[in-house]
């Protein structure tokens, strides 16, 4: 963090003109100037570049891996981030111990990086298991489908703390399209009103599963935040330290006091939305293409060359800790047990449910007539 105090911001963007991308790494791997940013990079050293190239190429192999997994049919459904992983790395990278995530389904590399062990990921893709972690110990809500309703639990949240008096600031992720639906506005109008801890940050990644952003968006989907008084930046979502550099200036304004912040961070979605998904039915493959050249973890990698850092040692300690994560990702779905219909039911209620029983009592005498239907056969 910085103890450097810049203004806010500077005012929405003339309705002439979309808001800017900033921009820290050049996709060649140069570092630029960025007045906006470089105060929260002060602390960015070989090191540093050492460790956010690792979690790039962990969070690569996780989602590789996973992708994998279910094509074989051990996983029932993967939703790829391939792309973002710049966006997710550098969020998480930004983060406090205490400071809290409401993720959509698709931030498994930020899980990961924030403590959700890779099996406990993986519980829940295979369908095991409504959820596998302990929020509260991890730091990170459950996972959530429903397109946006985790920004109204992330100001919920951020509100509960804030009269806590908690030194504690949420981050809620999102995509592009949730940027449509009601619940993201009216959690922007909660945390506005009440000037939440919270910071919002959305992954365009030009795509609400086959509708490209530009349908629903006519400007920066930055600019829809000033409307409702929340500043907010527009940052090259490649870019790992200047999506590190955006979320820490957030987490700085909201654990100030300050109320919320909104980042938007310009990345592109490689794979499907979902393994269930065809892009190459929607996808431009020269678009694909001019995006792969902006791939997040070569940036990284040319910015060490660029540097003078031994790039080659940092690539094979990298891959060497991307390999060991694979391994343990097998193992540990190897050892999931095959929980039975019953857990339907477990976790539902904290007290027993008079209703819950009846529905447990009927799904066992439907099982039971299917069990005996077959020993007739």
């Amino acid at each position: 963090m910085t103890d450097v105090h810049l203004p806010e911001p500077d005012a929405p963007p003339r309705s002439d003109r979309p808001a800017e991308q900033l921009q820290v790494l050049t996709p060649d791997g140069r570092r630029s100037p960025s007045p906006e940013l470089d105060p929260w990079l002060t602390d960015v050293d070989e090191e540093m570049l050492a460790r956010l190239h690792r979690e790039l190429t962990l969070v690569r192999r996780l989602d590789t891996e996973a992708t994998h997994l279910q094509r074989q049919g051990r996983l029932a459904l993967w939703p790829p981030l391939r792309g973002q992983e710049a966006s997710q790395v550098g969020a998480a990278a930004a983060l406090r111990p205490a400071d809290h995530v409401f993720p959509s389904y698709r931030e498994n590399g930020l899980c990961l990086l924030r403590g959700v062990e890779a099996g406990e990921l993986l519980r829940v893709w295979s369908g095991s298991s409504f959820s596998g972690w302990d929020p509260a110990a991890t730091g990170v809500a459950t996972q959530q489908l429903v397109i946006g309703a985790q920004t109204l639990h992330a100001v919920g949240y951020a509100m509960g703390v804030q009269r806590d008096a908690a030194d504690v600031s949420t981050l809620v992720c999102f995509g592009d399209g949730a940027t449509s639906e009601g619940d993201v506005h009216e959690a922007m109008v909660f945390a506005a009103s009440y000037q939440a801890p919270v910071v919002f940050f959305c992954q365009n990644n030009h795509w609400a599963i086959s509708e490209p952003v530009g349908l629903q968006a006519r400007r920066s989907i930055a600019d829809r935040a000033w409307g409702y008084g929340i500043p907010a930046l527009r940052v090259d979502g490649n870019d790992v330290l200047a999506v590190l550099a955006a979320v820490r200036r957030g987490v700085d304004r909201a654990a100030a006091g300050a109320g919320p912040m909104f980042v938007e961070a310009v990345t592109y979605r490689m794979g499907a939305h979902t393994t269930a998904d065809d892009p190459t039915r929607y996808q431009d493959p020269a678009e694909l293409e001019a995006w792969a050249r902006r791939d997040p973890l070569e940036r990284l990698t040319a910015h060490l060359r660029d540097v003078g850092a031994d790039a080659d040692a940092v690539v094979a300690a990298s891959e060497a800790a991307a390999d060991d994560l694979a391994a343990r990702m097998r193992a540990d779905l190897d050892a999931l047990p095959e929980e039975g219909p019953e857990a339907l039911f477990a976790h539902v209620y904290a007290e027993p449910h008079q209703e819950l029983a009846r529905q447990q009592r009927d799904l066992q005498l439907h099982l039971d007539g299917l069990e005996a239907g077959e020993e007739q056969a």
